[in-house]
């Protein structure tokens, strides 16, 4: 796909990508360029609006690599313009697979002292998520931690639990 061609030249910041939601039936005949950039684009913070945005929630796909707390850091810096707004952590791993956290991955953009404080490998870095938000101005009350868990397929997970818990936006930063 051109889109993620594009983003791996490393000339973007993040991708925003609206959704038409065909269903089942259409993707099956058409493909979901949105889920395919979920499921392979890693390089870039992913940005995935699904319809008409009524609501002032974010989900925060949280993972273990750096690519993860530098959404969190985009979020936060477009976040500061809607501080009513709420940003919802979630980890959705496969499920027969490991998220294994390497700190010294972070060491070159957090710093190893940071990354002492802040990175809770056993926690799916849910903490140093947190802890960019807050450094770069979301106020903790505004920041809620869902549950983990595991699935077959994450993508589709990822869309499922922003709909439970009312995200208008879902941010993906993929390892």
């Amino acid at each position: 796909i051109a889109i993620h061609h594009e983003a791996n030249n490393g000339r973007y910041d993040a991708l925003v990508i609206g959704r038409r939601g065909m269903g089942k039936v259409g993707e099956l005949f058409f493909g979901s360029v949105s889920a395919h950039l979920v499921e392979k684009c890693h390089e870039v913070p992913i940005w995935l609006i699904d319809g008409e945005i009524t609501s002032n929630r974010f989900l925060l796909a949280v993972h273990c690599k750096p690519q993860s707390l530098m959404a969190a850091d985009h979020l936060a810096y477009i976040s500061k313009s809607c501080p009513d707004s709420e940003i919802c952590l979630y980890n959705s791993n496969v499920l027969f697979g490991s998220d294994q956290t390497v700190p010294e991955e972070f060491h070159a953009i957090w710093g190893k002292e940071w990354c002492d404080e802040y990175l809770d490998p056993d926690n799916f870095l849910f903490y140093a998520h947190a802890q960019v938000l807050k450094e770069n101005g979301v106020d903790a009350g505004r920041i809620i931690q869902l549950p983990a868990e595991r699935n077959l397929n994450v993508s589709r997970d990822l869309l499922r639990q922003a709909k439970k818990h009312k995200c208008g936006t879902i941010v993906i930063g993929r390892r």
